[in-house]
């Protein structure tokens, strides 16, 4: 059945002339930051406002379609994401990110694979070879150690695809220095040993007398989690703690079993933390399991259990690393540089560090979002009323 388009906006397609294009669909399907009425209202009028000569016309024109943010027409740029645990319920915003990035500048929505949930660098690399013989438009990919991938980025590089990579840049030496070991073009994510150090205070504040404190990792010695481990021990020992950093493993379905084994052989202990989403998760029923539910806690990622868990008391507190953005931004910096023809080369971005605690967790279960991968609902959610407080933690050193 043919789509019903608003008057207004036809008017303005036949008032603009305006032909089959990015421009054209989103007024008839009202994409776009404001409504289609709105801004076919506006097109109008800025065509109808300067009618003295056909020269004034075509300029006005001209200003009010790039106002609205009219890019040249490009071609189907296909973007490859590749993950070291594509399953995993921490990268659904992620996910969400780069399919609305696509769906704003109008590209089909990148391809996404990797190694399913053990963190597999041949897997990896091998999907990473795929998009490469597929002649990719531009790579994202994660990086957790910090050789494994050097060959095939520069394998990329070399033959004209830009790569970024978002979420884990290579593995940090022991005093936060990161050892990237590839030449891509930027890294999108949490300055990821800083997040540690910031983990160890938050831990101190918490366990005022020194004592043991263990951290569960998922994946020790891969380079999205192991420098947090690092940056909170530099701390926590440094200040008279016994750090126990202890593996829950890769897959989800393993880590709360892994939790609660250790617990139960450990009641002494003083504090239980976590560096990577899935073990956060798990943590706050790893610890009634265990009779220990009174122990301070926390770690990282928004996954709902997780903010449930804070809203109960039972977490302490999560961190945030907005993993949404880590999807959005590299396909924003890719669709760049290829429209620029490398002209704009993308920032290392840091995607944040906030702590969400039980005092500031109510927004994030008010509204369900994609920004956090509660929902596939595309909505606008309003600000909430009164002072905005910065909620950033300092990474600088």
């Amino acid at each position: 059945m043919k789509k019903k388009v608003d008057p207004v906006v036809d008017e303005a397609i036949e008032t603009l002339n305006m032909k089959d294009g990015p421009s054209r669909r989103k007024l008839i399907h009202g994409a776009g930051l404001f409504s289609a009425t709105a801004a076919a209202s506006a097109l109008i009028a800025a065509c109808t406002s300067s009618s003295s000569s056909s020269a004034t016309s075509t300029a006005s024109a001209s200003a009010t379609a790039a106002a609205a943010g009219s890019f040249p027409k490009t071609p189907a740029w296909q973007f490859w994401f590749v993950n070291h645990v594509y399953t995993n319920t921490f990268f659904v915003p992620t996910q969400y990110g780069f399919a609305d990035a696509a769906a704003l500048l109008d590209i089909p929505v990148p391809k996404w694979g990797g190694s399913a949930s053990t963190s597999s660098v041949s897997q990896m690399v091998s999907f990473l070879q795929t998009a490469i013989s597929a002649k990719a438009n531009g790579i994202a990919t994660t990086v957790i150690n910090a050789t494994g991938f050097t060959t095939p980025v520069m394998d990329a590089m070399n033959a004209g695809i830009p790569v970024v990579t978002y979420n884990a840049d290579g593995i940090y030496s022991s005093n936060g220095t990161p050892n990237i070991g590839t030449n891509r073009l930027c890294y999108v994510g949490q300055a990821l040993y800083l997040s540690g150090e910031q983990l160890g205070e938050r831990i101190k504040s918490l366990v005022t007398t020194p004592g043991e404190i263990v951290i569960f990792i998922a994946t020790p010695g891969t380079g999205n989690i192991q420098p947090r481990y690092d940056g909170a021990a530099s701390v926590l020992k440094a200040a008279g703690y016994t750090v126990s950093e202890i593996a829950t493993g890769a897959a989800t379905s393993v880590e709360l079993a892994a939790e609660k084994a250790y617990l139960l052989g450990h009641k002494g202990i003083k504090g239980a933390f976590a560096v990577d989403a899935g073990s956060t998760e798990f943590l706050a029923q790893a610890l009634s399991g265990s009779g220990l539910s009174s122990l301070p806690a926390g770690g990282f990622d928004l996954t709902p259990v997780t903010l449930s868990a804070i809203q109960s008391g039972t977490i302490n507190f999560t961190i945030n690393q907005n993993p949404y953005l880590q999807g959005f931004l590299p396909a924003l910096y890719m669709y760049m540089y290829n429209l620029s023809g490398g002209l704009v080369p993308p920032p290392d971005t840091d995607t944040g560090l906030s702590f969400v605690t039980k005092t500031n967790v109510a927004p994030y279960l008010a509204s369900s979002s994609r920004f956090e991968g509660s929902t596939t609902a595309e909505k606008v959610i309003p600000l909430p009323s009164g002072a905005i407080n910065n909620p950033i933690a300092t990474t600088s050193t």
